[in-house]
Parts: structure tokens; C-alpha cells; sequence
């Protein structure tokens, strides 16, 4: 099928990029184009005019510093899983951009259209849930911070406001006896995560884990914490037992969706299987 009839923007600054925003209303903003494109094809989306970011290269690369790693929204999945910086600095992103779709969905798609899009089956959201992602948003009125849990807010939809950009997100720096680990199970056709989990694991002096974040996404209609289990966990040396034990709750108080892929009761099932899994690989890690 042919989209709707729509008008063409390339912005060659953030600037420019919003006041365009502004004076075009339903206006839509184009990275990849991997989830917009196909909606528009299918007229699932009609926006009046597309604003192209593709050109504006600020908001591409990565940027290491003692304060954390930034990454900027245009950059590619493929860019992610092949950087040494995010590979050491936190390996989970690079597990998760490594995990998505195939060679063109990842050397096309931007991590910032992908959290933007805010999939419910997207693999992004459970790694910046469990690490503490700072996402930053310029708007008419200039910029703002946004902290990866209050982010997401449902299914394809975010904090994000209509005449904003989303420019840059920011990966906290790594503390030491720390270690995370993304794992999924994934729909074979399109890889989307049926379930996928990021476990991030800090360790105390005596090895018990001093604190424990998890991050789910797939699972329910937009990523979430799966505070249980992270509170069962804490306070206990991370053996087998303990991690099969704090696994066991990580999907309590889930809303678990139930599809043509999974039933509900299969996908916490899965939540608590890949829970169990991310979170011995985040333990070896932090040791």
C-alpha cells in the first residue's frame, strides 16, 4: 500500500528540527523509519509531515567520560554492538543492539527511534530500566531530563511530548563490583524479545549483592521493573539457589500480555527463566 500524502522536512539542526515540530501539526519525526514507514504504508499512520533527523550529526556517536557514556539518538544498533566503549562499559547494550532484528534492521534502525517508539517487545527498554538511563529531550522551551523509569508509559508511548527530539541518552558510570547481563527469548520471524530481561547487580565487600535492578521487557505493555525479585535478592549471597529462589518472584505484580506468540502464563514463565539467567551472567561479571 502508498501512505497518505505527506510533507518532506530534512532539519539540518535540533533547532531547526523542533520549530518544524511546532508549526506542523501531527507532524512525525523519521530516524530509521523501520517501525514508522511500514505503519504509514499500511495507513496505520497518517502524519502531516515528516521530519527527516537523518542529517543532523550532532545527534549521532558515542561519548565516553568519568560521568558515564552518552550515546546520541541517531546512532545505530549496529554502531552500539560493535563499539568497545559500550562493550566495556556496559555490555548489556551491546548484547541487546547485537540481539535486534537482522543486518539491515540494525545497520538502518537508531536506538533513539527505537525508544521512542517505545515498542512493548523492544529490546532496548529493559537495559535502560536496570542501568539508570538518562534520556535527554529538547523541546520549544530547550531541554529536559528524563530518568528511563518514567520514560515509558505505556504501549508506543513515552514521556515524550509532541513537539520534542529526543537527543542523547546517558549510560551512568560503571561502579566497581558491578556487572549487567541482557538475555531473551525472541519471536523467530522478527526478534522482537517475546520476553527479555537485563539484570544489573552491584556486590558489597563481603560478595552479597549490595543491590540488584531488573529490567522486563516483552512481557507486559511496556518495559517494568521486576522489583520482587530485585528485593529477594538483595542482601543474599548470588549462589544458584538464592538467584532461583529471587527469580522465582520476578514476575510478580506483572500484567502479562497474552498473544498469538505467548499466553500470559508463559511469558512468566519466561520472565522468571530469563531472569534467572541474566542474573548469574551480572554476578560473573560483577565478581
Amino acid at each position: 500500500m502508498f501512505p497518505a500524502k505527506f510533507e518532506y522536512y530534512a532539519p539540518k539542526s535540533v533547532k531547526e528540527a523542533v520549530t518544524l515540530l511546532a508549526k506542523n501539526k501531527n507532524a512525525k519525526i523519521l530516524a530509521g523509519g523501520h517501525s514508522l514507514l511500514p505503519a504509514m504504508k499500511l495507513r496505520l499512520a497518517e502524519p502531516s509531515a515528516l521530519v527527516d533527523v537523518g542529517k543532523i550529526k550532532t545527534l549521532a556517536g558515542i561519548k565516553s567520560a568519568k560521568s558515564g557514556t552518552t550515546i546520541g539518538a541517531l546512532t545505530t544498533h549496529a554502531t552500539i554492538a560493535a563499539s568497545d566503549a559500550i562493550r566495556n562499559h556496559c555490555p548489556a547494550i551491546s548484547e541487546a543492539a547485537a540481539a535486534i532484528g537482522d543486518w539491515q534492521v540494525r545497520n538502518r534502525g537508531t536506538i533513539g527511534g527505537s525508544l521512542a517508539h517505545a515498542d512493548p517487545a523492544a529490546d532496548y527498554p529493559a537495559v535502560m530500566l536496570a542501568v539508570g538511563a538518562e534520556f535527554t529531550a529538547v523541546g520549544a522551551k530547550g531541554a529536559r531530563k528524563i530518568k528511563a523509569g518514567d520514560f515509558f508509559k505505556g504501549a508506543l508511548t513515552t514521556a515524550l511530548k509532541p513537539n520534542e527530539v529526543l537527543t542523547q541518552i546517558k549510560i551512568p558510570a560503571h561502579q566497581p563490583s558491578s556487572g549487567c547481563a541482557y538475555v531473551k527469548f525472541a519471536q523467530p520471524a522478527s526478534r522482537f524479545a517475546i520476553v527479555g530481561v537485563c539484570a544489573w547487580v552491584k556486590l558489597d565487600a563481603n560478595r552479597n549483592v549490595e543491590k540488584a535492578s531488573i529490567g522486563v521487557t516483552g512481557a507486559c505493555a511496556n518495559a517494568t521493573r521486576a522489583r520482587a525479585a530485585e528485593k529477594a535478592l538483595e542482601g543474599k549471597k548470588p549462589d544458584d539457589a538464592a538467584i532461583k529462589a529471587a527469580a522465582a518472584h520476578s514476575s510478580d505484580g506483572m500484567d502479562c500480555l497474552s498473544d498469538i506468540h505467548a499466553s500470559a502464563e508463559y511469558r512468566a514463565h519466561l520472565v522468571s527463566v530469563m531472569t534467572e539467567r541474566a542474573m548469574k551472567a551480572a554476578v560473573e561479571r560483577a565478581k
